[in-house]
């Protein structure tokens, strides 16, 4: 008996004492940047919950790859975890390419609804097929375009090479509106901007700022021609070898941490907004009008979204 207390409780340190499983997750925005911080929290509060069991070790701008590779990393399991715009994900799973599509919704609260509502459940699930589980959505404002000389009507556009994420409907936005849609990864924006390689890009408020992107192409037109969602991630094969109450703690520190987020977002695209414009960025609010009238054809070229765009633009 004795013998058998000796082994047991030596069983009992290593199991207290192991390493941790560490959870490798990615994301192209630096450190501070409210996705960024909210997996993170999301983190503290999975180790909180496992007893240490799994750590989440989070690494940013870019350091892993573009989110296009970040992808099919995370398909692979070869990192467990990443935070992406749902316009990459388009091409591995196109419906969720709807999100995309321009001047899609009405304002921030449709957008959420939809989102938060059994279409952004629905898609959010459907990622499963391609060997990934979408965990939730975060925040990533309105994106509008910035440029190396001013633009504030749909013509003033033309001729533009205007930097895209790799993602189709926005090449095809890009054509309506007379430019020419250049996919590039972000992190080589900057230089791209500086040396004229493209004309000009779009993003949201802090994306503009974090980058600074503003020192180069300081004309913020805030068009807000699209509202795409990002997407926090984990690897199928990873989740699959999770216990069915360690998915449940994961799942909820993930909810936790999107609520997180939209908070600091919040914070951050007032201050971006500010910065910016002492900065020397100028800042133009367009007739919204011009712009959607003008990216209209673009919906014809989607013709799978039709059912979809139908059922976001019923939710009231």
């Amino acid at each position: 008996m004795k013998r058998f207390l000796v082994i047991l409780l030596a069983s009992l340190m290593v199991m207290s004492f192991a390493a941790p499983i560490v959870i490798k997750s990615s994301d192209v925005h630096p450190h501070g940047y409210p996705t960024v911080e909210a997996v993170k929290m999301m983190g503290r509060i999975i180790e909180i919950m496992t007893n240490g069991k799994y750590k989440i070790e989070v690494y940013t701008s870019g350091q892993l790859g573009d989110e296009k590779e970040t992808i099919e990393q995370t398909i692979m399991n070869a990192i467990q975890m990443t935070r992406v715009s749902v316009a990459p994900l388009q091409m591995f799973y196109d419906p969720i390419g709807v999100f995309t599509m321009p001047y899609l919704f009405r304002d921030e609260d449709h957008f959420w609804k939809v989102l938060e509502g059994p279409i952004g459940e629905e898609l959010l699930k459907g990622v499963e097929k391609i060997g990934l589980v979408g965990l939730c959505y975060y925040d990533a404002g309105a994106r509008s375009f910035y440029t190396r000389r001013p633009v504030q009507k749909p013509e003033d556009l033309k001729g533009m090479k205007i930097r895209v994420q790799m993602n189709e409907v926005m090449v095809a936005l890009m054509q309506a509106l007379g430019a020419t849609g250049v996919p590039m990864a972000f992190a080589e924006v900057y230089t791209a901007l500086q040396t004229g390689v493209v004309d000009g890009a779009e993003n949201n408020p802090p994306s503009y700022y974090t980058t600074r992107h503003f020192e180069v192409a300081p004309y913020y037109c805030l068009d807000a021609h699209t509202r795409i969602p990002e997407i926090l991630l984990i690897s199928k094969a990873f989740w699959d070898k999770l216990t069915p109450e360690e998915k449940l703690i994961f799942k909820t520190a993930a909810i936790a941490s999107a609520q997180y987020e939209k908070y600091l977002w919040k914070q951050m695209e007032l201050k971006a907004l500010e910065e910016v414009q002492k900065g020397g960025a100028k800042i133009f609010q367009p007739d919204i009008t011009a712009f959607q009238k003008a990216a209209q054809s673009v919906y014809d070229k989607f013709p799978q979204y039709k059912d979809l765009i139908k059922r976001i633009q019923e939710v009231k």
